[in-house]
């Protein structure tokens, strides 16, 4: 009943907006239902406030907490499913998101919706591809929001295969690179020095960023190995003197926002940009998340920690690649992950990379954003 309810209430508001007009040149933005002022959207928006284009677009943010962004100017915010999240979603010229649209959203026919998706590539199989491991609410939602969609963004030629055949979308695909992926191509020094300082961290340390993925059946603890052991290898196989950031997928912020490890050990799962972070490391070590291909892009060492790849890929997603068939190093256990780091070369490492990238077509050249705002000032013209 209280379902029915809400779905009444919610295509009551729908409706009830639906009734003002669409206002040209506005943009409404949102980063995983309102979550963060992150990803893609983030940088699309970072784009056209550089570019002074703010001027000329209305600018709009739906945050589920916008009171923590007062602080970001030339934009407004409105509270996810607020009044005025309504009004301004049904008068936005331009949609765009990087997860998907809420089911109660109806698009109108001058309305232009353009789903960035939130990945370069991606290691899991996604949508049709793991549809015996999606329930049936998530299948639902996803032809919705395809059937809404007027444009896709993929990150490279292999990422344009897969949405292809995966997605309920047959319309256009834009091979821009990833928006988000832009600070990646040549990562600036004042940028890598502003996030130490905001982390307190010394301008001299180096960073290794462990950053797995999400599983249904989370584990209690995120941290499976001696991470002062780890720390000491790395010295003596990289040299310098190391800091371990743990990022956790953004739908745990809320269960580990708080969680402190120790002075070597730092929990970053609550800073909303991971690319910053990204750009930040000299080193990841992921499982099965997509960030080491947007890691790739900087051409720094990444390695795979997979402790549980047999009740992974038996239990949550099946993958796109063999292990053995991506550029990275890859261990089961601890032992193995730190003969990874002693055994690491350099040259050899470039090489599979080089040839990894341009097997899979990689569009990331630093201009995603621009090439979105070019399509949308075409939107708006």
């Amino acid at each position: 009943m209280k379902e029915l309810i809400k779905r009444a209430i919610l295509h009551f508001l729908m409706t009830f907006f639906s009734i003002f007009k669409v206002k040209k040149s506005k943009l409404l933005f949102m980063s995983y239902y309102g979550g963060q002022y992150s990803c893609n959207p983030k940088y699309i928006t970072e784009y056209l406030l550089k570019h002074d284009l703010h001027k000329k677009f209305e600018i709009v943010w739906v945050l589920n907490k916008p009171e923590q962004d007062r602080n970001k100017p030339f934009f407004r915010t409105a509270k996810a499913m607020s009044l005025r999240y309504f009004y301004h979603l049904a008068t936005a010229q331009v949609i765009i998101t990087n997860h998907r649209l809420p089911n109660h959203f109806k698009k109108k026919d001058d309305q232009y919706y353009i789903q960035t998706w939130h990945s370069s590539l991606r290691l899991k199989q996604i949508e049709k591809d793991a549809g015996k491991a999606l329930p049936d609410n998530y299948i639902e939602l996803a032809k919705h929001d395809s059937h809404m969609c007027n444009l896709l963004l993929s990150g490279c030629a292999k990422s344009t295969e897969i949405f292809e055949r995966s997605f309920w979308y047959e319309g256009e695909i834009l091979e821009s690179g990833t928006p988000r992926n832009d600070i990646l191509v040549s990562p600036q020094i004042d940028l890598v020095n502003r996030v130490k300082l905001k982390l307190n961290l010394s301008l001299d340390k180096k960073i290794i960023l462990f950053a797995p993925t999400f599983r249904n059946k989370q584990k209690t603890t995120p941290l499976e190995f001696d991470a002062d052991r780890m720390l000491t290898t790395l010295e003596e196989a990289f040299g310098g003197e190391w800091v371990l950031l743990v990022k956790l997928h953004p739908h745990l912020t809320e269960m580990y926002r708080h969680t402190d490890f120790s002075k070597n050990v730092r929990n970053v799962t609550a800073y909303e940009d991971t690319q910053e972070l990204l750009a930040c490391a000299d080193i990841l070590i992921t499982d099965y998340s997509s960030l080491m291909f947007d890691f790739a892009i900087t051409k720094r060492p990444c390695f795979l920690y997979t402790p549980d790849i047999e009740q992974y890929t038996a239990n949550e997603r099946q993958l796109y690649f063999q292990l053995s068939d991506l550029p990275f190093p890859s261990a089961v256990n601890e032992e193995a992950l730190l003969v990874q780091f002693d055994r690491f070369n350099k040259q050899d490492y470039l090489e599979k990379l080089a040839t990894f990238l341009l097997t899979t077509g990689s569009f990331e050249e630093g201009q995603a954003s621009e090439k979105v705002v070019e399509r949308i000032h075409q939107i708006c013209s």
